[in-house]
Formats: C-alpha cells, sequence, structure tokens
C-alpha cells in the first residue's frame, strides 16, 4: 500500500527519481473515473434515447463500447499520462524509463485490466501491486508501464518554458542530475528564487536572472531528451 520510489536513468546518465503510486492512490482514481463514466452514461441516455427512441439504445451500446475500451486509453496518451482521476490524485501514467506513455503501451495495459479485475475486485491486480516493489499491476508489468506521483499539468507547462537548449561543456552525471532538479522543482519557487539559482550557473547559462532560467530549462529538456 506504500508509495515507492523508482530511479531510472536516461541515455544522457541523467538519474530521475519516479515516485511510484500505490494500490491506494490508483483505487481512488480508478473510483472517480468509474463515476464521471457513470455520469456520461446517464446523459447520453437521456440525450439519446429522448432525440431517437429505440434507435438511441443501439447508439448508446456504441459509446459504452467506445468508453469501456478507449477512455483510459485517450486520456493517458493525450493529456501526458492523466485520466481526470489520476489528474484529481496527482497521478501520471508513464513509461518504465520516465518517457510519455505511447499508444500501444497504454492500450496494452488497458486490455488488461480484464485478467487484473479477476476473480473479483481487481484481485488479481491487487495481489501483484503488491507483491511489485513499485506497485505495478499485471498490466503495467506487461506494457512496461508505471504509474508515479506527479505535478499537475499546470504545473508541468510551466516548466516546458524552454525549447531545448544542448549545453555549451560537457556536464558531469551529478552536474546533470543538478540541472534536471532545477527544472522539475523550479516552478514551485518565486522567479526571485528561479533567478538567483540559474545566476549560480553563469558559467554554463553565459547569463544571469531570467535568461539564466530560461536556458536553464532548454538544457534540462535537451538532457531529457526533448529535442
Amino acid at each position: 500500500m506504500l508509495d515507492t520510489y523508482r530511479q531510472v536513468v536516461t541515455p544522457e546518465g541523467v538519474a530521475l527519481h519516479l515516485r511510484a503510486a500505490g494500490a491506494v492512490p490508483r483505487a481512488l482514481a480508478w473510483m472517480i473515473d468509474l463515476a464521471l463514466r457513470a455520469v456520461i452514461y446517464v446523459a447520453l441516455f437521456r440525450a439519446l434515447v429522448g432525440l431517437f427512441g429505440e434507435a438511441g439504445n443501439a447508439i448508446l451500446g456504441l459509446a459504452v463500447f467506445v468508453m469501456t475500451w478507449f477512455y483510459q486509453v485517450l486520456f493517458e496518451v493525450l493529456m501526458q499520462g492523466r485520466t481526470p482521476g489520476k489528474w484529481a490524485l496527482g497521478l501520471r501514467v508513464v513509461a518504465a524509463d520516465g518517457a510519455p506513455v505511447g499508444w500501444m503501451a497504454s492500450f496494452t495495459r488497458n486490455l488488461l485490466r480484464v485478467v487484473d479485475a479477476l476473480p473479483v475486485c481487481y484481485a488479481v491486480g491487487l495481489i501483484t501491486s503488491l507483491i511489485d516493489p513499485w506497485g505495478r499491476r499485471l498490466g503495467d508489468m506487461v506494457a512496461g508501464t508505471l504509474v508515479v506521483h506527479a505535478a499537475r499539468q499546470t504545473d508541468i507547462r510551466a516548466a516546458a518554458v524552454s525549447p531545448p537548449l544542448a549545453p555549451s561543456m560537457v556536464l558531469l552525471p551529478h552536474e546533470q542530475a543538478a540541472v534536471v532538479a532545477f527544472a522539475e522543482r523550479g516552478p514551485n519557487l518565486t522567479a526571485a528564487r528561479q533567478a538567483e539559482l540559474a545566476d549560480l550557473t553563469e558559467a554554463l547559462t553565459q547569463a544571469r536572472g531570467e535568461t539564466a532560467v530560461m536556458r536553464l530549462y532548454g538544457i534540462a529538456n535537451w538532457l531529457l531528451g526533448r529535442r
């Protein structure tokens, strides 16, 4: 039930610390999504039956099929790993190396919910998540994905303010890690504090103040492979 950390290293040698989500926040996120889908089903039922009568049931059946199999996939791929429920709980689905989840991986992990739900109440998924050190259910293991705690979308947008920028000098692994850590935590700091920290890297950014902050974000994006 406890959340744990997973460390992955990018091809550039940068260590990323991913806080894997435990079974409890994941279950709460799933219930929020389930409640939201129930509301949508009821609204669709009233609208379609009201407009088309008995024929509306056939359209509703198609809508239920699409929502059942593609609700999670569409949100996870198009919304940076977040369904509304995961967004509410501050969770995100990522690939095992910390990269954004892709279509095939998302479809695989959600398709295998059928197995994780066996024999009742997600028993298989719960058991595997308790055994796995990073709380992964069977679908995540097969798809190579991980559910982690992450800042909400507004925070991520605030961090992605600068295009990738190659560093002007060779950075040692711990220096790369420091730049990435700055980019991850910077949005939670005031502009003045960000500039104060960025000024310490003047030899790297060849700038001070806001310009140095922007260049550090760019270098972090470059180190993370966002080219």
